[in-house]
C-alpha cells in the first residue's frame, strides 16, 4: 500500500512563508524522485520542484530562489520551503512519487496567499 500524506498548507499573507510536508509509506522512498505539483483552478498541474535520490534538483522558473525541496530520507519524508509567496501561488500542493515508471499523489493541500 502506497500512501503519500501531505501536510502544512494554509492562509497565509503575500510575502509570507509556508513549509509543506510529505510522509511517504510503502515505496522505496530512497530510490525514488519526489517532486511537488501544483494546480489552480481552471489550470493544468504543473511541476513545482523535484528532487532525485542523489538530491538533485529542479524548480520551476517561477519559484527559483523563493522555493526549495529537499527531503530527509531518514523519515521518508520530502519538504517544500516557500517563501516569498504571491498571491499567483495560490493553488493546491500535491506531492508526487517516481521509480521505474510508476507514479503516486497525495491527495493535496491547498495553499492561498491573501494579497
Amino acid at each position: 500500500q502506497v500512501q503519500l500524506v501531505e501536510s502544512g498548507g494554509g492562509l497565509v499573507q503575500a510575502g509570507g512563508s509556508l513549509r509543506l510536508s510529505c510522509a511517504a509509506s510503502g515505496i522505496g522512498f530512497t530510490t525514488n524522485t519526489m517532486g511537488w505539483y501544483r494546480q489552480a483552478p481552471g489550470k493544468q498541474r504543473d511541476l513545482v520542484a523535484r528532487i532525485s535520490s542523489v538530491g538533485m534538483t529542479d524548480y520551476a522558473d517561477s519559484v527559483k530562489g523563493r522555493f526549495t525541496i529537499s527531503r530527509d530520507n531518514a523519515k521518508n519524508t520530502v519538504y517544500l520551503q516557500m517563501n516569498s509567496l504571491k498571491p499567483e501561488d495560490t493553488a493546491v500542493y500535491y506531492c508526487r512519487s517516481e521509480r521505474l515508471g510508476m507514479y503516486y499523489w497525495g491527495q493535496g493541500t491547498q495553499v492561498t496567499v491573501s494579497s
